[in-house]
């Protein structure tokens, strides 16, 4: 018997992946595709856009081709911030720069900052300029290839990327917009004009939707391409991490979503606007949320990284060594910076910084101190959210780095807070399912993703914690400079020509 289901696609750093969700709630069959990012040169991380259409296309067959299913309406959502530049037919005119892992936009931070005001872009636009913001990426394109500059109309998402794909339909939703700092004025949630067309004077931006609202309907070139009904709905989408939070529930005042992937994120949802320059303070999901927010730039990629050179062992026998290291991993301690880092401390050029080594560490000590070095990172955003007026009352945990346990134990025991773990943590596919059946069924996230576990924290560990965060803050603060030095002489070494062709490293999402 043939079932009605929603199509939740999403694109992220490492991968792709797709659900058929029936009306329940239950996953009838999932599916992913692996995918590399682009680092032609230091700092700059980047992808073809045409990986994004291309696999969803791939993911839409897969699944319908497996499942008796007829799809009612789609949903998507991507990571992001993303600048993805197209003429005015929606050409690529060159690949997209991704959110803050790319680092590439310093001085049009700067000079952006300095034109416009620091305390004026965080009251109007909720965050100061940091690595993140999308607007200095465009102005960044606007500096240094001004040639195609003048070309480009559009500005795409992963999400509003295959909305486009799916529907012929410009649009884009209003809290990718308000990461796209200093264009988008979260007081008025719209556009602002006057920078707008100082920093991209001939760029069209899009009409703006929230994530649930209908964008358009599949057009019969884009169904015959993915293989799904001509005019079903699809929802406008958002950028991962906020469909995550919906997948989970985690929209409610005093919620904490972590989101445990290739980086790690946390939305906060608050009573109110909240601001903090440390911080990006954005519209929610939903209407009439906001959201005080924070990420990692490295989590699950440094955790791949160490796998890759150990030889690439599975990852339930790298839990298994680093359960046995211990809490503390043998007196190691991780600095997670190896992509910058994002916030609280906004500082592109921070490296990586593993302390305390000596002969006797064993894989299982380095594994144990990049778990160990992610709760440092959580509890260090954890604290600059509540000394920001943030009033965490609840922690959901998203995302595969929830499997096997010993992760989101080990954050819980180093930020001393429980974590809400549901059913369902397959992430941001099902939270833009969820997203789609709305258009047509009446549906709570409640009923489709209950509750499975809670993950305490243990208080005798509470001490020992305590002590190795505080060396972790005070470790960054000594080894900054050192850090910075090195970042610029790695610059200088491994800076060549830029080649789209040229992959440097993969980001992994992992356990």
């Amino acid at each position: 018997m043939r079932v009605a289901a929603v199509l939740g696609v999403d694109i992220g750093t490492s991968s792709s992946k797709g659900v058929l969700v029936d009306a329940d709630g239950r996953v009838l069959r999932s599916a992913t595709r692996s995918h590399e990012v682009s680092r032609p040169r230091p700092g700059w991380v980047e992808m073809d856009a045409d990986v994004w259409w291309r696999e969803f296309v791939s993911l839409s067959r897969e699944l319908l081709a497996a499942e008796d299913a007829e799809v009612v309406a789609v949903g998507v959502s991507g990571m992001g911030p993303c600048v993805l530049l197209t003429d005015a037919a929606n050409q690529p005119l060159r690949p997209a720069i991704l959110y803050g892992v790319d680092a590439r936009s310093t001085a049009q931070i700067a000079r952006l900052t300095e034109r416009f005001g620091e305390e004026e872009i965080l009251r109007r636009c909720g965050s100061a300029l940091s690595s993140q913001a999308a607007g200095a990426k465009v102005a960044w394109v606007a500096d240094n290839e001004p040639e195609l500059f003048r070309r480009a109309r559009r500005l795409f998402m992963p999400s509003s990327w295959l909305v486009v794909n799916l529907t012929d339909r410009y649009v884009l939703d209003h809290h990718s917009a308000s990461q796209c700092t200093p264009l988008y004025d979260t007081e008025r949630q719209d556009w602002y004009a006057p920078w707008a067309k100082e920093i991209a004077p001939d760029l069209d931006l899009p009409p703006l939707r929230w994530p649930g609202q209908v964008a358009g309907e599949v057009t019969a070139p884009a169904a015959a391409e993915a293989g799904l009904p001509a005019g079903v709905p699809v929802v406008t989408g958002t950028i991962d991490a906020w469909s995550e939070a919906i997948s989970v529930g985690a929209q409610g005042v005093g919620d904490l979503m972590l989101m445990y992937g290739t980086t790690m994120f946390l939305v906060h949802t608050v009573a109110g606007r909240l601001t903090n320059p440390s911080l990006w303070g954005t519209v929610g999901a939903l209407p009439g949320t906001r959201n005080l927010a924070g990420g990692l730039a490295t989590s699950g990629a440094v955790t791949a990284w160490l796998r890759d050179l150990f030889g690439s062992p599975d990852y339930p026998e790298l839990l298994r060594l680093a359960e046995a290291s211990g809490p503390g991993a043998r007196g190691l301690l991780m600095l997670p910076y190896f992509a910058g880092e994002r916030t609280p401390i906004l500082d592109p050029e921070a490296r990586g910084v593993l302390a305390g080594l000596t002969l006797s560490h064993t894989r299982g000590d380095l594994y144990r101190a990049a778990l160990e070095a992610t709760g440092l990172g959580v509890r260090h955003n954890i604290e600059t959210i509540e000394a920001s007026g943030g009033d965490i009352r609840r922690v959901v945990a998203v995302g595969g780095g929830t499997q096997g346990g010993l992760w989101t134990q080990i954050v819980s025991d180093i930020t001393g807070r429980a974590q809400v773990i549901p059913t369902q943590t397959i992430g941001a596919s099902y939270g833009a399912a969820f997203l789609a059946a709305q258009t047509g069924w009446t549906v709570s996230i409640e009923t489709w993703n209950p509750v499975r576990e809670v993950r305490q924290p243990r208080p005798a560990l509470a001490a020992d914690y305590d002590e190795l965060y505080g060396l972790y803050r005070e470790l960054y603060t000594s080894s900054k400079r050192v850090a910075h030095a090195l970042a610029a002489r790695q610059v200088r070494l491994l800076a060549g020509p830029p080649a789209a062709s040229d992959n440097r490293g993969t980001e992994g999402a992992a356990p």
